[in-house]
């Protein structure tokens, strides 16, 4: 058995190595299955590893042809964390809030959109000495590719809501483990986010969609401070307003990470009870 895995593992990395188009046609038939390997084969991991590809914001193509080696290389000056972020669609990976700030920095993240990418990432959380970090679990914190002022930035902006944050708190108790002001989003008001330690929304849906029952962590509810919506919702005073912009909000991040409303109705009722109210104003 150690002859054969030992041949087979040569025979493909001369492909990936010396006939790119080749290994191409391979992986789109046995790419799945090799990426079983790090987390059945401890012996091989590195080897298998290396022979691993994906799509990436690089170029925003859905052809798995970007190996660890190509993102390394590629990696920003100070960057200590390969980034990748999983779902169900490559639509909603590519489009995904979390990546907002990744992008207006230029930071590259991996698309993973494969169900067992959540096992790969899970089984191999180091490749080449870089640690392999989700862009939508825990706390974001881009080190040295975040400057003073930034971090300064966030940190004002962050005492400056502090009353929303914590109305918010109230108001989505029972559906958030936690809100704060997000580090990752540019252009979108809101994000759900799973904590550092806790299962990511993708698999959860995936153990779910097999029967599997799951605990069902509670995300955290990330804002966008500076947005125009959550500006708004700081100044609502009436309460039952409040509710339902903070549900609507809710709502939408939920559909933006490629989730199901428990509620449809009630969010459909909440966005036309707005539209009916601006239109009158």
């Amino acid at each position: 058995r150690a002859g054969s895995v030992k041949k087979v593992l040569g025979l493909l990395e001369e492909l990936a190595n010396n006939d790119k188009e080749k290994y191409a046609v391979v992986w789109k038939e046995f790419g799945r299955v090799l990426k079983e390997g790090p987390g059945e084969d401890f012996a091989n991991r590195e080897r298998l590893a290396k022979l691993l590809r994906f799509s990436s914001t690089h170029d925003d193509s859905a052809e798995q042809q970007v190996s660890f080696a190509d993102y390394i290389v590629r990696m920003k000056t100070g960057q200590e964390k390969i980034y990748f972020i999983t779902g169900e669609t490559f639509a909603a990976v590519k489009n995904s809030p979390h990546l907002e700030v990744f992008r207006k920095k230029g930071i590259e993240v991996l698309l993973l959109v494969d169900a067992v990418d959540e096992w790969l990432t899970s089984s191999l959380s180091e490749v080449e000495g870089k640690t392999l970090q989700s862009a939508a679990k825990g706390q974001l914190d881009l080190g040295a590719l975040a400057d003073k002022e930034e971090k300064e930035h966030v940190e004002q902006i962050a005492e400056e809501n502090k009353d929303v944050v914590e109305r918010l708190k109230k108001t989505l108790e029972g559906k958030v483990k936690d809100v704060r002001v997000s580090t990752r989003l540019t252009s979108s008001p809101a994000c759900l986010v799973s904590d550092a330690y806790d299962m990511g929304a993708n698999l959860e849906r995936i153990l779910k969609a097999t029967g599997q029952q799951v605990g069902g962590s509670k995300p955290i509810f990330e804002l966008n401070a500076e947005h125009p919506l959550v500006q708004q919702l700081k100044r609502e005073s009436n309460a039952e307003r409040f509710g339902d912009w903070a549900n609507i909000l809710f709502d939408q991040a939920v559909l933006a990470e490629g989730g199901k409303l428990d509620d449809p109705a009630a969010f459909v009722s909440r966005m036309n009870q707005m539209w009916v109210a601006y239109a009158n104003r």
